[in-house]
């Protein structure tokens, strides 16, 4: 008698859990969960073992930079991939790949022969796992729940990255190494193990056929990344939301990393426990947004409100420059991250309804490829603009120009012209026309 009290409760207050009701979702979310713990793990692990090989800077990023270009190549591929073949045999083959790469780390390491190169080469392999493994997900998810329940699965995924990833993960690979006597390898043979966790996990997910339409089934790949290419710039809010990303992100991301940690070390003369708490902050904002969105209706001026929440987030950058204390950027961060993780579920979900299923991998793939291409070269230039600007007023010039330009393609003639004709819940997500019918 119970248990129509229990839905009821859950469906009024706690609605972001109401997507794990439906069995596949429930498993895709087991295994992306523990997934999601395991790289937690090893991002404290890399470091550690980097730093253990050589106690320079350099070590860790040029780790960073041969994960980064095969994730970044690989991106298109990997969007047609995931048109082309099911979507949860693309994901059980990213995760394998992923599992075997972070095998091979913890044998070296344990064997104790591990090289800056060989977690070189090993990280590319991760990387171009990771291409196909993120557009796979983002294109999985409306097969798994009703249309109506997109905003709760996509806020339950941004609640959980933050509280595994950037906070439990870590805390745990710490205790790992720790536990080992300062071996980084049994970390990442734990992270093997969770990506056993989810392959196991998603072949237990139900077959679902190949979204690809009967026509063109002899399309080559650069067929379908064209073909990808040209959905998305007849349709200007796609196209200006990606471009606004990339240069938002080339302007405050690399700011952002860099300068928050030098602010707290040698500015404000704090500890690393402080700098954990910025961090920690942020996580529990990203969360909390996710909360709140969960139990909230998708926004009719749904552009309206993306835009206006990554850009009141991206002036939390200026804010950084601006704090004295380390409780001001706990403060910034957490406003930061809430905003950014609101923005991104109601852009998520908007994705997730407009764009047709046989073509929601390659988009979302031109998504990452074109957001985060130029975060490379923000970070290469954020060392010459502290030196030249100083550490602060490059904080506060980047927050406040990468606010401003996010601003200003919400006036992109199109963008905006998405959301007048109806509201999100409605659109007809599976037709071709141009442009899309939403109302």
């Amino acid at each position: 008698m119970t248990a129509p009290a229990e839905a009821t409760f859950v469906e009024r207050h706690l609605r972001i859990l109401v997507p794990l009701r439906h069995r596949d979702f429930r498993l895709l979310w087991s295994g992306m969960t523990v997934s999601l713990l395991g790289d937690g793990i090893t991002m404290i692990a890399i470091a550690w073992q980097a730093y253990e090989i050589s106690n320079l800077p350099s070590a860790l990023a040029v780790i960073g930079v041969a994960q980064t270009i095969p994730h970044v190549l690989l991106l298109l591929v990997g969007g047609a991939v995931t048109d082309r073949f099911e979507r949860r045999k693309v994901l059980i083959v990213a995760d394998a790949i992923r599992m075997l790469a972070v095998t091979v780390l913890g044998v070296l390491s344990i064997a104790g022969i591990i090289e800056i190169w060989h977690m070189m080469l090993v990280a590319a392999f991760y990387g171009a796992g990771s291409a196909f493994a993120g557009p796979a997900f983002d294109a999985i998810v409306p097969e798994l729940v009703p249309v109506d329940e997109l905003p709760q699965a996509n806020s339950l995924d941004q609640f959980v990255r933050p509280a595994v990833f950037r906070m439990l993960g870590p805390a745990c690979g710490g205790w790992i190494i720790a536990a080992a006597g300062g071996d980084a390898g049994a970390a990442f043979i734990v992270d093997a193990g969770t990506f056993l966790v989810s392959v196991v996990c998603l072949i237990a997910v139900r077959h679902r056929p190949a979204p690809r339409d009967d026509e063109g089934t002899d399309a080559s790949i650069g067929a379908e990344i064209i073909e990808g290419l040209s959905y998305v710039r007849g349709r200007t809010w796609l196209w200006g939301t990606f471009l606004a990303a990339t240069l938002a992100y080339l302007i405050f991301w690399g700011p952002a990393e860099v300068l928050v940690p030098y602010v707290v070390k040698e500015q404000m003369h704090r500890g690393a426990g402080d700098l954990g708490l910025v961090f920690a902050l942020g996580g529990i904002g990203a969360m909390l947004a996710a909360v709140v969105m969960s139990n909230r209706q998708t926004p009719r001026a749904f552009m309206t409100f993306i835009y206006g929440s990554w850009t009141v987030s991206t002036l939390m950058v200026a804010c950084y420059g601006l704090a004295r204390i380390p409780a001001q950027l706990m403060a910034a961060s957490f406003v930061f991250n809430a905003l950014e993780a609101a923005g991104l579920i109601v852009w998520t979900t908007t994705k997730q309804r407009l764009i047709p299923g046989r073509l929601l991998g390659r988009v979302s793939s031109l998504d990452w490829f074109i957001s985060i291409g130029l975060v490379p070269l923000s970070y290469a230039l954020t060392g010459p603009a502290a030196a030249a600007f100083g550490v602060r007023t490059t904080l506060v010039g980047a927050g406040l120009l990468g606010a401003a330009v996010t601003f200003a393609f919400l006036f992109l003639p199109g963008v905006r012209a998405v959301q007048q004709q109806g509201p999100v819940d409605t659109a007809e997500a599976g037709a071709p026309s141009e442009p899309l019918p939403v109302g």
